[in-house]
C-alpha cells in the first residue's frame, strides 16, 4: 500500500524450552597450573633432606588467581603479619566491604571493588585492622582503575616489575601477586618467611642465616624452572602439615 509505514523487523526471542528459559553459560573456571617434581632435579647434598620430603607431595596442582585485583588486594592484607593474623584481616576487610554469598560451605565474601575501596574512611579501615594498609590499599585502586588492563598481558617478571611502581605497594607485595596470578613462583619473594619457615622444618639446622637465605635458595634452584618448583613444593608442603596440626572446628 502507498504511503504504508514499514515495522521494523523484530529481533525474535530465543525460545524457552521445556524448562522454562535457557540459563546462560555457566562462567569458564580459572586454569589449573600442575608442577611435577621431575622439575624439583638434584641439589647439592645440604639440600637433599627437603627434596626428599617434596619430591613425596607428588604432582602440585594449584589454583591460579583468576584475578589481579584480587591477588594485590590480599598480598596488601598479608604484609608484615603472621599469617594467622593475615587471614583473619583478609576475611574481616572482605565480609566487612565485599559482596557476601551464601554457599554450602558457608558465607563466602569477594574482595570489594576498587570503588569501594574508594570510598572508604579511615575508621571503616581501622574497624577491619587495615589502618595500616588504606594508603597501599587506595593506591592500587586508583592505579586499577586508570590502567589495570595494560597489566594482564604481562609475564610473571614484567606483571611484578610494573605492580612494584603502584605508590605504597612495594615489591614484596608485588612479587606475591604476580606469583598468584600468574601461577609462576619463579617470581615469588624467595626470602620470604613462609618459604624459610618451610624449608627450616625440615633442614633445622641446614639453613643460613636469614639474611643470605634469598642467595642460599637460588643456588638451590638456578634455573626458573627449579626455583618455581622448589618454592611451591615447599609452600605446598608447609600449608599441609600446618592443615593437619590444625583441629576441626566444631560443627
Amino acid at each position: 500500500m502507498a504511503g504504508a509505514l514499514e515495522r521494523p523487523e523484530r529481533t525474535p526471542r530465543p525460545a524457552a524450552g521445556r524448562g522454562g528459559p535457557r540459563r546462560r553459560p555457566a562462567a569458564k573456571p580459572p586454569p589449573l597450573a600442575y608442577t611435577s617434581p621431575i622439575d624439583l632435579l638434584a641439589g647439592p647434598a645440604q639440600a637433599e633432606p627437603l627434596l626428599d620430603e617434596l619430591v613425596r607431595l607428588g604432582t602440585v596442582v594449584r589454583l591460579t588467581n583468576p584475578s589481579q585485583w584480587d591477588a594485590v588486594v590480599t598480598a596488601i592484607l598479608r604484609r608484615s603479619v603472621p599469617a594467622g593474623q593475615a587471614a583473619r584481616k583478609h576475611g574481616a576487610f572482605f565480609a566487612a566491604y565485599g559482596r557476601g554469598f551464601r554457599t554450602e560451605a558457608g558465607e563466602f565474601a569477594l574482595v570489594p571493588s576498587p570503588r569501594t575501596v574508594l570510598v572508604l574512611s579511615d575508621e571503616q579501615f581501622d574497624a577491619v585492622g587495615a589502618a595500616v594498609d588504606r594508603l597501599a590499599l587506595r593506591a592500587v585502586a586508583e592505579a586499577y582503575l586508570d590502567r589495570g588492563g595494560q597489566w594482564t598481558i604481562r609475564g610473571p617478571a614484567c606483571l611484578a616489575k610494573k605492580l612494584a611502581e603502584v605508590p605504597y605497594l612495594g615489591s614484596w607485595a608485588a612479587a606475591v601477586a604476580a606469583a598468584d596470578v600468574t601461577g609462576d613462583f619463579s617470581v615469588f619473594p624467595h626470602g620470604d618467611p613462609a618459604v624459610r619457615a618451610g624449608a627450616g622444618r625440615v633442614l633445622r639446622d641446614g639453613l643460613v642465616a636469614e639474611d643470605g637465605f634469598e642467595e642460599q635458595w637460588h643456588r638451590w634452584a638456578p634455573t626458573r624452572a627449579q626455583l618455581h618448583a622448589l618454592t611451591l613444593f615447599t609452600l605446598t608442603w608447609a600449608g599441609e602439615e600446618q592443615a593437619a596440626a590444625t583441629p576441626p572446628a566444631a560443627p
